[in-house]
């Protein structure tokens, strides 16, 4: 029988009945089939194609691949088909392979056709694939294509191309809502969450209707720069126009909050959602453990045991860190132990980072070491020798110290971070020969020390600084009223530590180094710009120097001021001369 003589719509036709009849179930399809092919109707173009959407929404796409496969004569509407399935159901490898059966068959590619498989290389992360694509969607006169475009800014983005991305968007004569998603999306993954921002407020300035996928990029973005105030005006948007509050948006939030220092807030979020996830858990875990709150998040995880998701691998990192940041060592053994013996999850590097951290902290150097040297057929992380290392110069373990250090600097020996700490470890045993030595070796090695910077958000505006900065525009003010509350810490008995810096510095130097560290900067133009009692949040990406700890403790004190400070591994919370931490970090 000829496919030609076929109508698309037979609906009269009782096999066509049968298969409106079975519905979107896989074994009343089956049957059908099987009644079409005995019959010889399972020729019928029409009829074939009603049973291939049938079965793609009962959701087997096993099934919906033996159906292509089994029509001899794909047209244009079939191969669109199975290339979008074969992305819905995560299947992007196939969709390239069917795009180029398509291409071999001679069969133009649609709109449809570059939206589908686009994304599909952007699942792959296929760069090369999908320049190839996107060249063949140009010379199909398709540049234009609001779809086509928005799927290419997608793509370039998902693959870490925000140059061409950003072209690409820009060249849009209208943008749609997935267009500005994916480029924001693309700068926050990447690690820029100030221009994921900035865009987000000019799609803001242009009137374009948001949706729960643009708050979750813009609420990660956030987190990163500590960017409190927006991520509040997001949360205030989204209660004010009836956004659901699904568990991807009350996640993101509850991380924002927990990351922007108002961890009571995030729990308000996460005591709100109808629906929580392993991820939304997790998040709520990590942002009691990066506070200190040690117990709360035990007790979050007691309950999660009982009433939530089995915990994931990620779960236990949160947990383990939680222990290490609050010296519950007992618990943090058991939750250890519990990974493999109730859940089944093997214990990986960032679990093995955790215990060596959380037992060096509490000064259980020689168990820690113990527990490493158990790791050895596993050969442990550069990671893990870095933990060890860090306990070693906290309890001036210095011997130990060394020795750790040879370990870690085979392990890695172009990681400047390790020349740095192996270097203060020196400088506190007094042994200044050697810190001489191992600056001469970062010298010749030409390694230098991770550049520091500390953020404040002030005004829903972010302000960055670095070490000695002078870029901002306010460095004049700054610098005097930084000079003035410096004056005052030390009458109130302050003492610099400036055998704290990296020793390629002169005495003098070293002092006027920690006391134009970034943190100390950003707090005082946070002083400066905000009302008097108003809290000062900032964002570090380094862990904090010994010195700024000390001083930002006399500072709460002179300036009347609760300080909160996100380094790289916990936050600081800073009142009337006493910090959260209880000096244990």
């Amino acid at each position: 029988m000829d496919n030609n003589n076929f109508q698309y719509s037979p609906s009269h036709s009782p096999a066509y009945q049968a298969l409106l009849q079975a519905g979107p179930r896989l074994k009343p399809l089956q049957q059908v089939h099987a009644h079409l092919i005995v019959s010889g109707s399972h020729r019928s173009l029409p009829l074939v194609t009603k049973l291939l959407t049938l079965a793609c929404t009962a959701g087997s796409y096993l099934y919906t691949r033996k159906l292509f496969f089994s029509i001899s004569n794909p047209d244009s509407f079939l191969f669109n088909f199975i290339i979008k399935t074969s992305t819905k159901f995560h299947f992007p490898l196939h969709a390239v392979l069917y795009y180029r059966r398509m291409l071999i068959a001679h069969i133009s590619p649609s709109n449809y056709t570059f939206t589908a498989v686009i994304k599909a290389c952007a699942d792959l992360s296929a760069l090369g694939c999908g320049r190839v694509v996107h060249s063949q969607a140009l010379v199909c006169g398709y540049s234009l294509d609001l779809f086509v475009q928005a799927a290419l800014v997608s793509f370039y983005a998902k693959c870490g191309n925000l140059g061409v991305a950003k072209t690409v968007f820009d060249k849009m004569p209208e943008r749609t809502v997935i267009a500005w998603n994916s480029m924001i999306s693309g700068y926050e993954q990447s690690g820029f969450a100030e221009e994921a921002i900035g865009l987000f407020l000019k799609m803001r300035d242009f009137g374009v209707d948001f949706d729960s996928a643009t708050f979750v990029s813009v609420l990660s973005a956030c987190s990163q720069m500590g960017a409190l105030g927006l991520g509040c005006w997001v949360h205030d948007y989204i209660t004010n126009n009836g956004l659901e509050l699904n568990v991807n948006l009350g996640t993101a939030l509850i991380n924002m909050y927990a990351r922007c220092g108002n961890v009571r807030k995030g729990q308000e979020v996460f005591d709100q959602m109808n629906e929580r996830n392993v991820v939304t858990w997790t998040a709520m875990i990590s942002g009691y453990g990066m506070h200190g709150h040690g117990s709360e998040a035990l007790d979050l995880f007691h309950l999660m045991r009982t009433r939530g998701p089995p915990p994931n691998d990620v779960t236990f990192v949160a947990v383990l860190s939680a222990c290490s940041h609050a010296g519950l060592v007992h618990e943090g053994r058991w939750a250890y132990a519990s990974m493999w013996t109730d859940y089944g999850v093997k214990p990986g590097m960032e679990h093995h980072v955790c215990m060596v951290d959380m037992l060096g902290r509490a000064g259980y150097l020689k168990e820690a070491f113990q527990f490493i040297k158990e790791l050895y057929p596993l050969k442990p992380a550069p990671a893990v020798w870095t933990a060890m290392l860090s306990a070693c110069k906290m309890h001036k373990n210095f011997d130990l110290g060394v020795q750790v250090a040879e370990h870690l600097l085979a392990a890695e020996p172009d990681n400047p971070g390790h020349y740095v700490l192996l270097s203060n470890i020196y400088a506190l045993a007094g042994r200044m020969d050697r810190v001489e030595t191992v600056r001469n070796l970062m010298i010749r090695k030409g390694l230098k020390k991770q550049v520091g910077y500390s953020i404040i958000e002030v005004g829903q505006k972010t302000h960055l600084f670095s070490m000695a900065d002078k870029s901002h525009p306010e460095t004049n003010a700054i610098y005097q009223y930084l000079d003035e509350l410096m004056r005052r810490i030390k009458e109130a008995g302050y003492v610099p530590a400036p055998e704290l810096v990296m020793h390629e510095l002169e005495e003098e130097e070293r002092e006027y180094a920690v006391s134009y560290h970034s943190e100390k900067l950003a707090i005082t133009f946070g002083i400066l710009r905000t009302k008097p009692g108003m809290a000062i949040r900032i964002v570090k990406n380094l862990r904090m120097c010994e010195d700024c700890h000390l001083a930002i403790k006399y500072i709460s004190v002179v300036a009347k001021r609760e300080i909160i400070v996100r380094d790289k591994l916990r936050f600081h919370r800073f009142k009337d001369g006493s910090c959260s931490c209880v000096d244990y970090w």
